[in-house]
């Protein structure tokens, strides 16, 4: 193995060696940051399967995130279901939720495939609104403390958050950086970039289309149901359209295509939001504008351009 194959690999370890010891030096506030910084960034990474791998604008991805999370949430508070099955049905939910969606939309094309996701995620949102006695609406509801214990282990203290929020992320972290250099990852890469010419290959692009929908679509929904188990709470503005849009603003920010580049975007975001506030009400001004600036200096993301500039085997 070169030092060019191996270093992809140095890479993933030593981003999931740094996100486990920063717990160890970080205080409570950043830490317990960091723990909602990287359930998001695995709602990210599963958005940025779809988007920059495969090269489909999805606007409707808020509705696996909150099929995950009421997954979770109802079958906990409703069916009395322990934490850990509680989370196979949020998994579930959305996975099914992708599939059934993704063979729908994937018959339109482009601006329209934009459209029919965005849809769904909408009437998605009405339905829980609709079925209010159940989902709470707006208002959503808590899960409480004492549901949120997996094998005697409270899920609410710090250390436990922080360290199922990091089994979470690495979990999915190193799935997909197995899956974007196994055939099928490298057959997503070739329909972003030619389509067509996949298609003259022989691939079944539609097929492999709607599975890559399928897997971004359960990597989404384990993201909302972790939120909802870690942070105990489930309401409706996971499911709106600034919660399809917000994925879409991550990947561009970190780089789309690249598998380093969610976490960077939530990062950047994250604490761009949290410092601008403490400064001035306006802050979502603050936050536009260095979103412009980086669409004009740096338009493929922080990793993209460091994929170009520097790392060219950047993963």
């Amino acid at each position: 193995m070169t030092g060019k194959s191996r270093a992809p690999n140095l890479m993933v370890f030593g981003v999931l060696l740094c996100l486990g010891l920063l717990f160890l030096v970080l205080p409570a506030y950043h830490a317990g940051n960091l723990a909602r910084i990287m359930v998001l960034a695995v709602y990210a990474m599963g958005y940025n399967l779809l988007f920059g791998y495969t090269g489909l604008l999805s606007l409707g991805h808020a509705m696996f995130f909150a099929a995950g999370m009421y997954g979770l949430g109802l079958s906990m508070t409703g069916w009395g279901l322990s934490p850990v099955p509680a989370f196979a049905v949020g998994v579930g939910a959305a996975t099914l939720a992708s599939a059934i969606i993704g063979f729908l939309a994937l018959r339109t094309r482009g601006v329209a495939f934009m459209i029919v996701t965005l849809m769904f995620a909408q009437a998605g949102y009405l339905v829980i609104l609709y079925f209010g006695a159940y989902t709470r609406g707006d208002e959503g509801f808590v899960i409480q403390q004492a549901d949120r214990m997996i094998a005697g282990i409270d899920l609410s203290g710090d250390a436990a958050r922080y360290f199922t929020a990091f089994i979470l992320f690495a979990v999915c972290f190193l799935g997909l950086a197995w899956l974007v250099r196994a055939p099928f990852g490298r057959t997503l890469i070739a329909i972003r970039e030619n389509e067509e010419r996949a298609q003259m290959l022989g691939y079944d692009t539609t097929m492999y289309k709607l599975r890559a929908m399928i897997v971004s679509g359960a990597i989404s929904g384990a993201a909302g149901a972790g939120y909802a188990l870690l942070f105990g709470y489930v309401g409706a503005t996971f499911a709106t359209v600034q919660y399809s849009i917000f994925p879409l603003l991550w990947v561009l920010l970190g780089g789309a295509g690249t598998l380093i580049g969610p976490l960077v975007g939530v990062f950047f975001m994250f604490y761009l939001i949290d410092i601008s506030s403490a400064v001035t009400s306006a802050y979502m001004l603050i936050a536009g504008l260095a979103l412009v600036l980086l669409t004009l200096f740096a338009p493929q993301g922080f990793a993209g351009e460091l994929r170009k500039r520097v790392f060219a085997w950047l993963p």
